[in-house]
């Protein structure tokens, strides 16, 4: 079961709120429509009982909020609005990365593509869906974690009358099998034939919360709505003359001159006031969901009377970060190689590095590791070094262009597994790609110049690590400024200010004479450390300090603090805002 209890949304500034003390319940086994026109709050209502928006009240889900719900995609499933995701991904991989972040297998996925009707569609790419296809994948998308309820935000939007019968059957068979369905509709009719329950609002106020057949059998007769100052006068001269003519009509009195006529006409009614001399202000047919009820409950705001004050305030909700994937590395893996943008980089890379390779050859100024690296003096940074940073900022500039993990959020969440995971697969794809640069270059040159070009250097493992650390602090610097950021630009160009704008600075640094040694610094660590640290950990200091004063080095370095420094300013600050 579903209750909603006292939700009100926050105004903005001098507006009445979109949803004001709104109050219901969407019993198991049953399907509900939370029924009204356009601008009633029918979303805002949605957003608030699933924390998206600020406000008061609460909203339990079989008698638990949703911030209290240990995994929320398998108690609730939502559809608000189309279903985020890259144009280039297939639907079945989609679903196999949501799979992963709600901690469902990946053979799910299968199974609610076939529940769905789009099991032999799994290899289409979501830039090619059809309307009908897309809330399909949607309600797919929803079903993942198998959950007990389902909320969904004008699901037949958009759909034909056949793909709607479709869609009501299969939420009929969810709430037959115990769950709970609520969904919003503007068409009164579709409520009446598609629900067991329907519950209108106006203006953000309950107007009713009915059983579909009292909701059919007074609210979607055809009426006459009439005011006049008169009115129970003209009440009882139509009902007069619908007794002597032996015609089924009824005469609904209402507050502030209000008549409600079912079963007679606007022509019929003005031909009654006028032959009695009834003055008549206003006379509409009306039908839909803007019955008597709403009326009655509107009536004291619509006399200028205050409204009536809550005895309690309902407590408040806050909008809550997003959650994190349940499985962020296996997440993080099946979004990067969900795509061709990953492995379309990769290729790009090798082969502008192997030509870049053969060239610098041709001339005996350029020393073999940049050969091999094809890093000639021109480039501000290797190709394979801007293809790590470039794969770093797609990682979370992909995230916030489609925001699968936080749909209606805008903003993906700072969770600190989703970080650790990003950094930890972008940094074997920087590692990966820094080994095939170098391979691809090596191999070139065997087959151009002959064996004879290649030759290892003394010093090969210094480089090695240089080479390494180079490729991953650029994949980091390109993935922490676009979570900073939020755009992938951001990151690019957060990786050409290393050697840019960071390394010139340095450089100046490293240029005056020096005062002081590092010598011993290994000595120091260990009595630092209070144990004996093993001999080899002596090479292993040196050579990462040698590495650290290189001005690339240093550059990295201090870049990749102050982006981690950035990042965790702006997580600490969104979570305080919440």
């Amino acid at each position: 079961m579903l209750q909603a209890i006292g939700l009100t949304s926050t105004p903005r500034r001098d507006a009445p709120p979109a949803v004001n003390d709104l109050t219901f319940e969407a019993p198991s086994g049953r399907v509900t429509a939370l029924l009204g026109a356009p601008r009633s709050g029918r979303t805002t209502a949605l957003r608030l009982m699933l924390e998206l928006d600020a406000g008061r009240g609460v909203a339990y889900f079989r008698g638990r909020p949703l911030h209290r719900i240990a995994h929320p995609a398998r108690e609730v499933g939502v559809l608000l609005g189309d279903v985020p995701g890259h144009p280039a991904r297939t639907a079945r991989g989609q679903l196999r990365m949501l799979c992963a972040a709600a901690g469902a297998p990946a053979t799910r996925a299968d199974e609610v593509l076939e529940v769905v009707g789009l099991a032999g569609l799994g290899d289409q790419r979501l830039g090619t869906l059809s309307v009908g296809m897309d809330r399909r994948l949607g309600l797919a998308s929803a079903l993942l974690g198998d959950p007990h309820t389902l909320i969904l935000d004008e699901p037949a939007d958009g759909l034909s009358p056949r793909e709607n019968s479709w869609l009501y059957g299969l939420l009929r068979a969810h709430a037959a099998q115990g769950g709970t369905v609520l969904y919003t509709t503007g068409d009164p009719k579709e409520a009446a034939r598609t629900a067991d329950r329907v519950v209108t609002i106006g203006g953000g106020r309950l107007v009713a919360d009915q059983d579909v057949s009292d909701f059919a059998r007074t609210r979607l007769r055809a009426r006459v709505a009439v005011r006049t100052p008169h009115a129970a006068r003209l009440a009882a001269v139509v009902s007069r003359e619908a007794r002597a003519e032996r015609r089924s009509v009824e005469v609904v009195e209402e507050a502030s001159g209000r008549l409600t006529v079912y079963g007679s006409s606007c022509a019929e009614i003005g031909d009654t006031a006028y032959r009695h001399g009834v003055p008549v202000h206003r006379l509409a047919d009306e039908i839909g969901d803007t019955g008597p009820v709403a009326r009655a409950e509107t009536g004291s705001e619509e006399r200028g009377e205050p409204a009536p004050e809550p005895s309690e305030l309902p407590p408040p909700i806050r909008v809550r970060p997003a959650r994190g994937p349940l499985r962020p590395l296996r997440y993080e893996l099946r979004r990067s190689l969900g795509v061709r943008t990953t492995t379309v980089i990769m290729a790009a890379v090798l082969v502008v590095s192997a030509a870049m390779s053969v060239l610098l050859a041709r001339t005996d100024g350029t020393a073999l590791p940049r050969v091999l690296a094809a890093w000639p003096a021109l480039l501000p940074l290797p190709p394979a070094a801007l293809g790590a940073g470039l794969l770093g900022a797609l990682s979370f500039g992909d995230e916030f262009r489609y925001p699968a993990l936080a749909a209606a959020r805008g903003t993906v969440p700072r969770r600190l597994g989703l970080l650790l995971a990003k950094l930890t697969v972008t940094a074997g794809f920087a590692l990966l790609l820094a080994t095939l640069a170098v391979v691809c270059g090596a191999q070139s040159l065997r087959l151009v110049y002959g064996p004879d070009l290649i030759e290892i250097p003394a010093n090969a493992f210094a480089l090695g690590a240089s080479w390494a650390g180079l490729t991953v602090g650029c994949a980091w610097a390109g993935l922490l400024a676009a979570g900073v950021f939020r755009v992938a630009g951001a990151g690019i160009a957060a990786v050409l200010a290393v050697p840019v704008l960071v390394v010139p600075l340095v450089q100046k640094i490293f240029a005056a004479p020096s005062a002081r040694s590092v010598a011993g610094l290994p000595g120091r660590l260990r009595e630092l450390a209070g144990w004996q640290l093993p001999q080899q950990a002596d090479h292993w200091v040196l050579a990462v300090a040698r590495v650290v004063a290189q001005p690339v080095g240093t550059a990295l370095a201090l870049s990749l603090s102050a982006l981690i420094c950035a990042y965790l300013f702006t997580s600490l600050r969104g979570k305080a805002r919440w």
